[in-house]
């Protein structure tokens, strides 16, 4: 329960950068579970995924948006026009850059788009990836930033040793509006569970493939049911899409090897998020350039 005197606060923030900046890892750590999916590979988010953080004081609805890039595909242009829209209706952005990267073209690129932005929505600087930068790095950075455009607030923090995230967290809400909840208690996202299965597996087979292949991967769940003679195990059904037949052969691996790592290591982690035992029934199927047919990018979602 809020006390009398504390107003509760209420609304949507969202977390802007090139790819691979650490928007996702800091999106799970602000909400403490796994709501998107993260890798070493540019541009693995595709969606604009929610993650809810439920205060005494606030409900801070987060939306992990995809890196914003310089397309070269359909789907690129698609991802891009995600991060428009999304940065468009929120109360708050997070532009992230990270720590020990010099600041580039494609930051200030970005800068250029939210100054626009910054005229009726607050813009917060996060100096992503501290555990991994010196303090003078850190430092560095944050004088860099401020030559790149003027923001409401800037803050470091590291996701992954947790310096300063309750801070970010205190930083972002002060800039919601007064309001009461938009989601019921003990959500951590409005993903439809579907949504979040083929997220962890198309993590599971980002990991260890060739710098080629991961934006050529899709995933569908196409079918979720409980196994008829055991209330305890759900069998799913989903394809992993790739652009050619020559990418079929990476991700399945010598004799299936990796296809076989990629469903274990997805099932772990499906099983974790459903609370349930899982048959993961995982096909390869080849949807030729899918990333550039109108048609194939609807039919896989985008």
């Amino acid at each position: 329960m809020t006390t009398p005197d504390v107003r509760h606060r209420s609304g949507f923030a969202c977390f802007v950068g090139r790819p691979n900046t650490g928007k996702s890892t800091l999106t799970n750590a602000l909400v403490g579970s796994k709501v998107a999916i993260t890798s070493s590979k540019p541009q693995t988010t595709r969606h604009a995924i929610r993650g809810i953080v439920a205060r005494p004081d606030a409900q801070l609805i987060i939306v992990d948006t995809p890196g914003l890039h310089r397309p070269r595909t359909l789907l690129g242009q698609r991802l891009n026009d995600v991060v428009r829209a999304t940065w468009s209706e929120v109360d708050v952005v997070g532009f992230c850059v990270p720590a020990n990267e010099k600041i580039g073209p494609g930051d200030k690129f970005i800068a250029a788009e939210l100054v626009k932005l910054s005229r009726h929505t607050p813009i917060v600087g996060v100096v992503t990836k501290t555990d991994v930068a010196t303090k003078q790095q850190i430092a560095d950075q944050l004088i860099a930033l401020q030559d790149v455009m003027e923001f409401a607030d800037l803050i470091p923090v590291s996701a992954v040793d947790g310096f300063q995230v309750d801070a970010l967290a205190d930083v972002l809400v002060t800039r919601l509006p007064e309001g009461p909840q938009l989601y019921p208690d003990g959500e951590l996202t409005d993903e439809p569970e579907a949504t979040l299965i083929s997220e962890l597996i198309r993590e599971a087979a980002l990991e260890g493939v060739r710098d080629e292949l991961p934006h050529s991967i899709a995933v569908t769940v196409e079918e979720i049911v409980e196994r008829e003679d055991r209330d305890d195990m759900l069998d799913i059904y989903a394809n992993l899409y790739v652009e050619r037949d020559s990418q079929k052969g990476i991700v399945l691996g010598h004799k299936g090897e990796r296809l076989r790592t990629v469903g274990s290591t997805a099932r772990r982690q499906i099983e974790a998020l459903l609370g349930s035992k899982v048959y993961l029934h995982l096909h390869i199927k080849v949807a030729k350039d899918w990333q550039r047919d109108p048609k194939q990018l609807r039919r896989l979602g985008f």
